[in-house]
């Protein structure tokens, strides 16, 4: 059987929503949704800070379990605290912050980050390494940003290898292991498929990204300090080019194992309905995928090639941000620093919304096989890079992915991707 946590919580509107969409955007769609673009437009009507002494802004789906965080603060400090729901939360807070308008935190995805710097929207926070030593490293790599920290994470995320224990009931050591546990059943005519990974006649970067790591395929190079370097694309580099080709013999001219048919539309249903052995996805599939399989399934952070690289998926964090035009920064810094940074914040954070917390501390507390295994799965991976530059890398190279995957000559491809990439980066 598998546990659920120690602590008994009572359900809520916003745990369930939250369980649906787990991180904003990611569901189905890959990475280009997992965070608003940079070009988003903005609201209609453009959002206004309440009139509490302290205002925090958040994705809709997660008021409801901050808000309890924020309301125990107040009471601790004998202050007023609103927390507002705001849809396009990054472009209306960059523009109502810019109006002295905006919130005194805004809770977001860690690769917001690096636009938010670049428009001066957010300030450093006031935390030494030492205060940081209970959270996940990769979570504090990921809410960093030249050298300094913009984020204080509270919950993790990545893709993990789902997998149908009818038909693989084991834990794989490469992807190919992963193929082989169900390909019996596809020539037997029991299932379409053994792997889903998701990418659709555009493609998927996002989904795709463990295998291109795996094979020694990189977005960014990193610096001496290990920051994302814009100046280091690497998609037309030897290695990014062998892990193509290495892509492309699971592609429809090879085993087809990866297909265009499979997106993000028709992925989950596919899994569900037990047409597939093992699927790729995030927190996100997993209500889904408990309602339809119950018990007769299992999680694990996804393998990579045979004698190759280990997979590693774009990482995501979320985070509380001090918002650099907030009308009450000390009490912004306050309830960031000390406010949401302890256990009993974080776990009371993990308890109203079920997401793999970023505190390590925290996760000790938890039997849930499913959160663990997904933590475990994002410490594994490498944080989505938030430089600005980053824009620019999803939809051409999922479009890369898909002729790919259809047949097209991976180095021709790569190369012709990769020139595409760093034209729009330079403007």
């Amino acid at each position: 059987m598998r546990n659920s946590t120690k602590r008994n919580t009572v359900p809520s509107l916003a745990v369930i929503v939250g369980l649906s969409l787990f991180i904003t955007g990611c569901s189905g769609g890959g990475a280009a949704e997992t965070a608003e673009e940079p070009t988003e437009e903005s609201s209609e009507q453009p959002a206004v800070r309440g009139d509490e002494d302290l205002i925090i802004w958040a994705d809709p789906v997660r008021i409801e379990y901050i808000k309890e965080i924020a309301d125990t603060f107040a009471q601790e400090n004998g202050i007023t605290v609103g927390v507002q729901g705001i849809v396009n939360t990054r472009a209306d807070f960059i523009t109502a912050n810019s109006a002295g308008n905006g919130p005194d935190v805004i809770a977001g995805a860690h690769d917001w980050i690096g636009q938010l710097v670049q428009n001066g929207a957010v300030e450093p926070l006031q935390l030494t390494p030492d205060d940081l030593a209970g959270y996940s490293l990769t979570a504090v790599q990921a809410s960093t940003y030249e050298d300094q920290l913009y984020a204080l994470p509270y919950a993790v995320e990545s893709v993990a290898l789902y997998c149908n224990t009818e038909y693989a009931p084991g834990t794989y050591a490469s992807i190919e292991d992963v193929i082989a546990a169900s390909q019996p059943a596809v020539d037997a005519g029991t299932l379409d498929v053994p792997l889903i990974l998701q990418q659709g006649e555009l493609g998927d970067a996002y989904h795709m990204q463990p295998l291109f790591t795996s094979g020694g395929g990189y977005v960014f190079g990193r610096d001496a300090e290990g920051n994302y370097d814009p100046t280091d694309l690497g998609l037309n580099k030897p290695e990014s080019i062998a892990a193509a080709q290495k892509i492309a013999s699971l592609g429809e001219t090879g085993a087809n194992t990866i297909r265009r048919s499979i997106s993000g539309d028709n992925y989950l249903s596919l899994f569900t309905e037990g047409r597939a052995g093992c699927m790729v996805s995030g927190p996100w599939a997993l209500p889904d995928v408990k309602k339809a399989l119950g018990e007769n399934y299992s999680i694990q952070p996804v393998p990579g090639f045979a004698g190759m690289q280990p997979a590693q998926p774009f990482m995501g964090s979320q985070g509380f941000m001090v918002a650099s035009n907030g009308k009450n920064k000390t009490f912004a810094q306050e309830f960031v620093t000390n406010g949401v940074n302890s256990e009993e914040s974080m776990t009371q954070l993990f308890e109203l919304s079920n997401q793999p917390p970023a505190m390590v501390s925290v996760r000790e507390g938890i039997t849930d096989e499913d959160v663990l295994a997904l933590a475990t799965a994002a410490d594994q991976g490498a944080p989505m890079p938030a430089i600005p530059a980053m824009a620019e890398v999803f939809a051409p190279l999922g479009q890369a992915w898909s002729a790919i995957i259809g047949g097209a000559d991976p180095t021709e491809t790569m190369n012709q991707t990769h020139e595409t990439i760093a034209q729009a980066i330079a403007g």
